[in-house]
């Protein structure tokens, strides 16, 4: 199978409010999907409804080749998962998260310990190897995030915000080591608010209201939409929106 995810007619309600709306899409083996929406729109929900951690209302959704509804244990055994807090332990040493996250990813103690070496080397951390996480730059500590995220060699890694907060050079090293995942083989699926990120993707949907109202590669959207950049067609999509909350 050439896809990674595949979404069909997936909803999800909280009583009298739909915050996922029948939403279809397919997600390619080694491919960078760009997961857009104003705040409200309902992709938070989304993603963690493919992440295994909430169940739909309706619909189905195949990750890593795994059912959201009946192996989303398998699932989380098979993806990363990084959001904008960069999903570490502050008062845990550097590897500490590195030797916590490979557990909870059930990687064998002898593995975790040859690539726990291997890692620190990579990311010029063995000096900081007995570091509390606190203490370390944001930036490094995002390195550190996605590099725990991505230890286990997951098919898919759902990144959350990843970059918020950081500094523009940072955020383009971050997107560096996005490129660098996916020659690995591993595939990206990442919601951001900056929309030069969205740049950087093969393909982006966008939400609003809980709908998916576009999906393609950034040039055929601005070119569908008549705009000089993702920015302008997230505006005149999100100007839409009717709901102001996730």
């Amino acid at each position: 199978m050439d896809e990674v995810i595949v979404v069909k007619n997936l909803t999800k309600r909280f009583g009298g409010f739909t915050a996922v709306d029948d939403i279809s899409f397919e997600v390619r083996k080694g491919e960078i999907f760009g997961f857009l929406g104003a705040n409200g729109a309902g992709k938070t929900t989304a993603m963690r409804m493919l992440c295994g951690l909430s169940r739909p209302t309706s619909g189905d959704a195949l990750v890593a080749g795994f059912d959201i509804r009946t192996e989303s244990e398998k699932i989380k055994a098979n993806i990363g998962y990084m959001s904008q807090k960069f999903s570490l332990y502050e008062d845990l040493k550097v590897w500490e998260n590195i030797k916590l996250f490979a557990g909870i990813y059930g990687m064998k103690k002898k593995e975790i310990a040859f690539k726990t070496d291997i890692l620190l080397k990579e990311l010029g951390f063995v000096s900081e190897k007995d570091t509390f996480v606190k203490a370390l730059p944001l930036g490094w500590k995002q390195k550190l995030a996605f590099s725990v995220a991505i230890f286990h060699q997951p098919k898919v890694v759902f990144l959350d915000e990843p970059t918020g907060g950081v500094d523009p050079i940072t955020r383009r090293l971050f997107w560096e080591m996005i490129y660098q995942a996916v020659e690995r083989g591993i595939t990206v699926f990442v919601t951001t608010h900056y929309m030069d990120e969205a740049e950087y993707c093969d393909r982006v949907s966008i939400m609003v209201d809980g709908r998916i109202d576009a999906l393609d590669t950034p040039k055929r959207l601005k070119e569908k939409f008549k705009a000089n950049s993702i920015d302008e067609v997230f505006y005149q999509l999100a100007r839409k929106a009717e709901r102001k909350a996730d």
